[in-house]
């Protein structure tokens, strides 16, 4: 028989719990391998989140371009000063008083119409005194002339000596001197009486009256300066005189179309034709000045006005345009800055054409797919790494817009061009109110 121990256990038992120790060992095990291999994913998708960042970070935001088909007229807008086709100031001729006037401002007058009159009490004396004196210079040479005749018949039948004939006849021309001296005094201070009157001088509008009745008028005969009586302008055509910059001097020539816009009436086009141009570049502001004729019958535009001036003007043989500000100018020429296939940076060497303003042809060195940074670092250098980021105002149904194409307004400028390319370009990087490009 089977002895039993006292405390009622036995052997059997000892099997099961070993088992049981084992399996609760490599559970715990099996949950701190999770644990490590948990912590270590973790720091390694930290890691890299965090070698992401930094590569981010290095990427310079850069917003791109690409060059733009030159492949219609662009325009160029400059500023103009709107100058009556005569315009013209009115003095006296004579000296006196005014006696009446017949035109004020604004009247529309007539070639050869009264003006006014002027009351010239002393040019009146002096022309009954030159009747007077003519008169009596008359009566002379009648006298001397026919003493003359006497003594030339008495000298044929030798009553009378030679001597005393030829001085009878030098003293008959002598008054017939003084009597043709007479005669064009008289002549004279009845023209300056004519001129009592003033007649407009041709057909137009009186824009200034600096005279009223009784004032005293000055001819400056006396030494003095001489008053403007009435300023007439003839405004039913008109004069548009513009400053153009010497970079576009080449393209505006005689005959050439163009249009004037007002501030006040930006829609309302005004055509226009280029009269003359004056050939020669100012030394002084580096612009060539030009004139443009207007039809004004219409009386729409005001001599003296400010106005802009559309220049249509061709984009020659450059075949792309960019915007003024996607230029570096460095030493060994100018040069765009591109990003390639994996967003690094390229330079690339260019040659430019015509400034059109905000817009610059590019004459050659590009391909037309390229994608050119707008506004780079002087200090971007060749493979640097750059991210593309979306333009401000860009929209994705707008892709001209994204793309840099649109229109671009040029400075005016309406003054000297800048010294120096870079600066010239610099200043065109905005839009302003002088020129325009459009494509």
């Amino acid at each position: 028989m089977e002895a039993h121990r006292p405390d009622g256990s036995g052997t059997s038992h000892e099997p099961a719990k070993s088992k049981r120790t084992r399996l609760i060992v490599v559970a715990v095990a099996v949950v701190v391998i999770a644990l490590a291999a948990q912590g270590i994913w973790s720091r390694h998708d930290a890691h890299a989140a965090l070698e992401r960042d930094a590569e981010h970070a290095s990427q310079t935001s850069v917003e791109v371009v690409r060059p733009q088909k030159s492949t219609a007229g662009l325009d160029l807008v400059l500023p103009g000063n709107v100058q009556a086709f005569l315009d013209t100031p009115i003095y006296a001729r004579t000296n006196g008083y005014l006696k009446k006037w017949y035109a004020d401002i604004g009247a529309h007058v007539k070639n050869g119409q009264l003006l006014a009159e002027i009351d010239t009490p002393e040019v009146d004396d002096q022309l009954r005194a030159a009747r007077a004196d003519l008169a009596n210079a008359d009566a002379n040479y009648a006298l001397a002339k026919s003493t003359a005749d006497r003594w030339t018949d008495m000298l044929k039948s030798k009553s009378v000596s030679k001597q005393e004939t030829d001085e009878k006849v030098g003293d008959m021309l002598a008054k017939k001197g003084t009597l043709d001296a007479a005669r064009f005094n008289v002549a004279r201070l009845e023209k300056t009486q004519s001129f009592q009157k003033v007649y407009a001088p041709f057909d137009g509008i009186v824009t200034a009256r600096n005279v009223d009745v009784g004032a005293l008028i000055d001819a400056g005969s006396s030494g003095g300066p001489a008053k403007e009586l009435f300023h007439v302008a003839q405004a039913d055509r008109l004069r548009v005189y513009v400053n153009v910059p010497q970079a576009y001097a080449q393209q505006v020539r005689a005959q050439q179309t163009a249009f004037l816009t007002l501030t006040e009436t930006p829609s309302k086009h005004y055509p226009g034709t280029v009269a003359r141009t004056a050939g020669a570049v100012d030394p002084q502001q580096r612009t060539m000045l030009v004139e443009v004729d207007v039809d004004n019958r219409n009386g729409d535009l005001l001599p003296g006005a400010y106005a802009q001036v559309h220049f249509a003007l061709g984009t020659g043989a450059a075949p792309f345009t960019l915007p003024g500000n996607a230029f570096l100018f460095r030493p060994d020429g100018v040069k765009v800055a591109t990003v390639d296939a994996q967003h690094k940076v390229k330079l690339i060497t260019v040659s430019l054409g015509t400034d059109f303003g905000t817009r610059v042809a590019v004459a050659s060195g590009l391909q037309g797919n390229e994608q050119v940074i707008l506004n780079p670092q002087d200090s971007i250098v060749d493979g640097a790494p750059v991210r593309i980021v979306p333009r401000e105002g860009a929209s994705g149904a707008s892709g001209a817009a994204a793309n840099g194409e649109g229109s671009a307004g040029a400075s005016g400028a309406p003054g000297a061009a800048a010294n120096t390319p870079a600066a010239h370009f610099a200043a065109h990087s905005v839009a302003s109110p002088s020129a325009s490009a459009s494509s």
